[in-house]
């Protein structure tokens, strides 16, 4: 699968993706990862990118025609693919759309700066918009990179264990379960007792339980119908 980051700051793609999991991936040739700078295709020797938004207002706003002609140049060398902008205004990314987006087999993903992208590249050049959550960060990259290590760890053969994916939290609508290892007794702090007995039933069980109880206790939001909910628009987008 490849990742094609749209950035005006591609160092910082290329110098962050080259470690655990997704260093594996990429070392194994299941993930190829592409940092494009979008300043290279600025109309002016000074590789200007942005300008001052019509209408008023602080800040600079990225160029549509910049970004556009960063973008068509990726495609038009590699292929087509899903293109993604990452912005705070997008839809909340989730498992829910990582599992789809592992789907495909080329990502474009295009990292907004300043105050944001004109907004022509997100409705008429890109398929969705993605936020990583409720906040502001001063950049794109940083939510890129969450993107592509969700998306890659989903992909046959770059986890080791298929069975830690399905355990993992949010994979099927709960935070994961505590887990626990060795030493057995931590300053009087000790183990569960029903993980020490080899009951697999009963181990289940309490696993089971505690991520629920973990979850209502964290995360209440993700038991209050968001599962369902996302069925449900599922369905009606069928």
């Amino acid at each position: 699968m490849e990742f094609h980051v749209l950035s005006l700051f591609p160092e910082l793609i290329k110098n962050s993706l080259d470690y655990s999991i997704v260093g594996r991936a990429i070392k194994q040739g299941v993930v190829r990862i592409f940092a494009h700078d979008i300043r290279d295709f600025a109309l002016d020797k000074h590789g200007t990118a942005d300008d001052e938004p019509f209408g008023g207002g602080a800040g600079m706003v990225m160029k549509v025609d910049t970004v556009v002609r960063c973008l068509e140049h990726a495609i038009e060398e590699y292929g087509p693919g899903r293109v993604i902008v990452m912005g705070a205004a997008g839809r909340l990314f989730k498992q829910a759309v990582a599992r789809e987006l592992a789907t495909f087999e080329r990502l474009y993903i295009i990292a907004g700066h300043y105050e944001g992208l004109d907004e022509r590249v997100v409705e008429h050049f890109a398929d969705m918009e993605l936020s990583i959550g409720d906040y502001v960060l001063s950049g794109g990259e940083y939510p890129a990179m969450v993107v592509i290590d969700a998306v890659a760890r989903l992909l046959p053969d770059v986890l080791g264990n298929h069975e830690s994916l399905d355990q993992e939290s949010h994979n099927n609508g709960m935070l994961e379960y505590p887990q626990y290892t060795r030493p057995r007794e931590f300053r009087g702090f000790g183990v569960p007792e029903v993980l020490l007995n080899g009951n697999h039933a009963k181990i289940r069980a309490f696993r089971e339980e505690t991520a629920r109880q973990k979850t209502m206790k964290n995360r209440p939001d993700l038991l209050n119908t968001d599962t369902s909910k996302d069925e449900k628009s599922a369905k009606d987008d069928e």
